[in-house]
C-alpha cells in the first residue's frame, strides 16, 4: 500500500533523516585504509545506541536474505555493491567502499547510502561514483508533484546510459515511512510519464547503483552480499526525500558535513 504523509509527519521524519546523515558523514570521515569493516559496524551500532535510535537492519530478514542480517550497516567493497554484510576485512589502499545505512527514530525511518574510495583512487572508480551522484541529483529533481515514478526512473537511466553503464532493475528505490522498504518500487530504469503519479506527501528512498561493466549480480555465500558477476566494481548513492508542493525535500542531506 502506498501511503502519503502529512506535512506534520514529514516534519516528524526529519530527526531520523538528520541522524542517518550524521552517521554516514561521520563514518565517511573516519573510514580509512586499515579500517576493519567490523569496526565500521561497531561504530554505527554505538551511534545508534547513543541516539536512542533503532536499527532497521539487524533483525531484517526479507525473502531474498538467507538469515536475519545481524549487523546495523551495509559495507560493500569493490565488486560488492549492495547488502554488503560486514565481516573481518581490513580496507586496503584504493578500495571502493559503499556504506548503506537505515535507522528509525520515534518510529520514523530514513535510509541513505554513500560511496567513496579510501587511499589512492582510480579515475574509473571516481567516474562511476560521480555517475551515481549525478543520477541521484537527476532523480531528486524529477521527484515533483505532477510527474510519475517513470519520470524518476528515466532521469536515472538517462545519466547511466549516457555514461556508458548498464542497469539492473532487480533492486532500486522504494517507499519509506514506518518501515524501511514500502511501496512503491522505484526502478533505476523506466519510461517517462508511466507509473504511479507523484503526490505531495510521498516519501521515497532513491538509490541509483551501477556496476562498471555488467548489470548482473551474484550472491556471496553469506547469503546477503551482492557482487558484480564479472568482478567489476560498483557504486551506490541514496537519499530519502519527501515530495511536497514546494518541491522535493532531501531528509538525509549530508552537505552540512561536506559529504554528498
Amino acid at each position: 500500500m502506498i501511503e502519503l504523509r502529512t506535512p506534520a509527519e514529514i516534519e516528524a521524519m526529519r530527526p531520523a533523516g538528520r541522524f542517518v546523515a550524521e552517521v554516514l558523514a561521520t563514518l565517511r570521515d573516519e573510514t580509512k585504509v586499515g579500517t576493519n569493516l567490523l569496526a565500521i559496524d561497531r561504530r554505527a551500532h554505538d551511534m545508534i545506541r547513543r541516539a536512542g535510535a533503532e536499527s532497521c537492519y539487524i533483525d531484517y530478514h526479507p525473502s531474498f536474505g538467507a538469515r536475519p542480517f545481524g549487523k546495523v550497516i551495509c559495507t560493500s567493497v569493490n565488486d560488492a555493491v549492495l547488502h554488503g554484510l560486514p565481516h573481518d576485512y581490513v580496507l586496503r589502499d584504493g578500495d571502493l567502499v559503499s556504506l548503506d545505512f537505515a535507522a528509525s527514530i520515534d518510529g520514523w525511518v530514513a535510509d541513505s547510502a554513500v560511496s567513496f574510495v579510501v587511499g589512492t583512487p582510480r579515475d574509473e572508480d571516481l567516474a562511476l561514483i560521480e555517475t551515481t551522484e549525478r543520477a541521484l541529483d537527476a532523480a531528486i529533481a524529477a521527484a515533483t508533484v505532477g510527474n510519475r515514478i517513470g519520470d524518476i526512473s528515466f532521469a536515472i537511466a538517462e545519466i547511466a546510459y549516457g555514461d556508458g553503464y548498464s542497469i539492473n532493475t532487480d533492486f532500486g528505490g522504494h517507499g519509506v515511512g514506518r518501515v524501511m522498504h514500502g511501496d512503491p518500487h522505484v526502478p533505476n530504469d523506466g519510461k517517462p510519464g508511466r507509473g504511479f503519479p507523484l503526490r505531495a506527501g510521498l516519501v521515497l528512498a532513491l538509490e541509483p547503483w551501477f556496476l562498471a561493466t555488467t548489470d548482473q549480480l551474484v550472491t556471496d555465500p553469506d547469503g546477503w552480499t551482492l557482487r558484480s558477476a564479472d568482478g567489476s566494481r560498483g557504486a551506490h548513492s541514496e537519499h530519502t526525500i519527501a515530495i511536497t508542493d514546494d518541491g522535493p525535500v532531501v531528509l538525509t542531506d549530508r552537505s552540512f558535513a561536506g559529504v554528498r
